[in-house]
């Protein structure tokens, strides 16, 4: 039966393989394009508390109100990594890859959130991750702020809004480059601003959880790109001889019309705006500033709903030279794609009083029905979107470096994650089709290295590559199907549809073997969709 299974496969690896080539000029990957795999602190390390580390907004969030955790879980131990670094960095040697993206603690670095205070064994903590990567010769990209700011300058400052905020991370950062930028050589100066400013004072979701739409979200992405343009200009300044490179990675959803008329077209165009733009449009366009719609609308809707000047804060002259052309590649995350259209009710101010971003935004997101369910309500498998995405930037920026710095897939457990090994394969071959369509794209970040802490979801949704069993001491790592299947990817740089040998020979049984062909099958029929 298995070698019966076994010959149909090849058949069909033989039939994706021929619609590879009329769909993608490119059949693999170049050579210098760099594959990696990525992590953050508060999702894998634990040790919340340990050897002086200060608490986060995360920390905070998940000890008092643990109710807003939907398995009122928290990442106090998670995967432990704090105490198993030197097996994660033998999983990343394991996949083979170029890179290993992760983030640094700003209280485990800095528990107070002021550099009057440094914690050594945070820095200890870092510094032999750092070097034993470099050991291996896999290349360190550091993110600077991935959400877990210290709760005492939420307490103190109010956070991202608060402009005195900008000078205290330029500080933080500079005690990152001190310390570790002799062998860091790949920096990121945030993660994702629009869940940090949205998701976190616009919405009860993201730490610290506020729930004040449509003002403070304005004032933290202000404040927010002030300290990334600041961090970068004292990186280029002052820390020049370190000759590394520094960006930003931003997020989007990618958006598609809901039906193809001028009236959804807008709605696109307005969606990559509001996402993108807001904080990639003051860095990337030739004129700097936030984009014109958002400039526009804002302050029309904030003279409507009877404030005295625009929700959105304006710059300086001055300021937006010094943002300007302060990124040396272009960081993005994204997953899952919408339908969108124009919201007809934004017509109606009267309607909406009270502010929010959707509103500013006044565009309805859906999601086809018919694409593949994942493991998170929100993601649903739509490998078009990314290669969409990445002709938008190329256009609208003129053609930068890009890095896509997160892409993945969750489920709810388990080694055979055929679905993970489909989301990979579909998803870098409509980046090799954005390649040929001259999108400069230069390198690919999985997410994630193993199964961790998710957010909000807790330890419900599973996004790694590596099974992680959260009920062992040593929180014991197993690698999954995607697993071995990426680290081929990454060795051949080919798209790998041949992954039936990689079934795990205890649960691989001819059920589960059937259940692979099967996908296999409906991925063939469906290749020609991802053109």
């Amino acid at each position: 039966m298995t070698n019966l299974l076994g010959y149909f496969l090849r058949i069909l690896i033989g039939i994706v393989g021929i619609t590879s080539l009329v769909t993608c000029q490119l059949s693999s990957f170049p050579e210098d394009f760099k594959f990696g795999i990525g992590t953050s602190s508060y999702q894998i390390e634990g040790g919340w508390n340990a050897d002086g580390k200060g608490e986060s907004i995360w920390d905070h969030l998940t000890h008092t109100r643990p109710e807003s955790i939907v398995d009122q879980s928290n990442g106090d131990v998670t995967t432990d990594s704090y105490k198993n670094w030197k097996r994660d960095v033998e999983l990343v040697r394991e996949l083979g890859v170029d890179i290993y993206r992760f983030s640094i603690s700003w209280p485990r670095i800095l528990p107070n959130g002021y550099k009057n205070h440094i914690n050594k064994a945070g820095i200890d903590y870092y510094n032999n991750i750092i070097n034993a990567l470099l050991a291996y010769n896999i290349t360190p990209m550091v993110t600077i702020y991935h959400w877990d700011l210290p709760q005492k300058l939420q307490d103190g400052l109010g956070g991202w809004t608060n402009s005195e905020i900008v000078d205290v991370y330029a500080d933080y950062a500079e005690v990152l480059f001190e310390q570790f930028g002799d062998r860091v050589k790949m920096w990121t100066t945030f993660n994702e601003p629009w869940h940090i400013c949205e998701q976190a004072y616009g919405q009860h979701y993201m730490a610290p959880s506020f729930d004040i739409p449509g003002i403070p979200i304005y004032l933290c992405g202000h404040n927010l790109l002030k300290a990334h343009a600041k961090v970068y200009h004292m990186y280029k300044l002052k820390f020049k001889h370190q000759k590394g490179t520094i960006g930003i990675t931003a997020d989007i959803t990618t958006p598609h019309p809901l039906k193809h008329n001028e009236h959804d077209y807008e709605a696109v165009e307005r969606n990559f705006q509001f996402y993108i733009g807001w904080f990639m449009h003051p860095i990337y366009s030739k004129i700097g500033n936030y984009p014109k719609v958002m400039i526009e609308r804002i302050k029309e809707l904030s003279h409507q709903q009877g404030f005295s000047k625009s929700r959105l804060p304006s710059f300086t002259d001055h300021e937006i030279k010094l943002i300007q052309n302060t990124s040396d590649f272009f960081g993005i995350n994204t997953y899952t794609s919408f339908l969108v259209t124009l919201n007809d009710d934004d017509k109606n101010p009267a309607k909406h009083r009270v502010p929010s971003f959707q509103h500013d935004m006044g565009v309805i997101e859906t999601q086809d029905e018919s694409w593949d369910k994942s493991g998170s309500p929100w993601l649903r498998v739509h490998p078009p979107g990314i290669r969409h995405m990445l002709n938008w930037i190329r256009k609208e920026y003129d053609n930068p470096v890009v890095y896509v710095t997160e892409n993945g897939v969750s489920d709810k457990g388990g080694l055979n994650d055929v679905k993970r090994v489909e989301y990979f394969n579909s998803y870098l071959t409509s980046i090799l089709n954005a390649m040929n369509d001259g999108c400069n794209v230069r390198g690919y970040i999985a997410w994630s290295l193993m199964d961790s802490y998710e957010w909000k979801a807790g330890y419900t949704e599973k996004f790694g590559l590596y099974h992680v069993d959260f009920k062992s001491p040593d929180k014991t790592r197993t690698p999954k199907m995607s697993a071995k299947v990426y680290k081929n990817i990454v060795k051949t740089h080919k798209v790998d549809w041949n992954y039936m040998p990689y079934v795990d020979d205890k649960s691989g049984t001819t059920s589960t073997k059937l259940s692979i062909l099967l996908i296999c099958i409906l991925v063939t029929l469906n290749a020609f969709k991802l053109s």
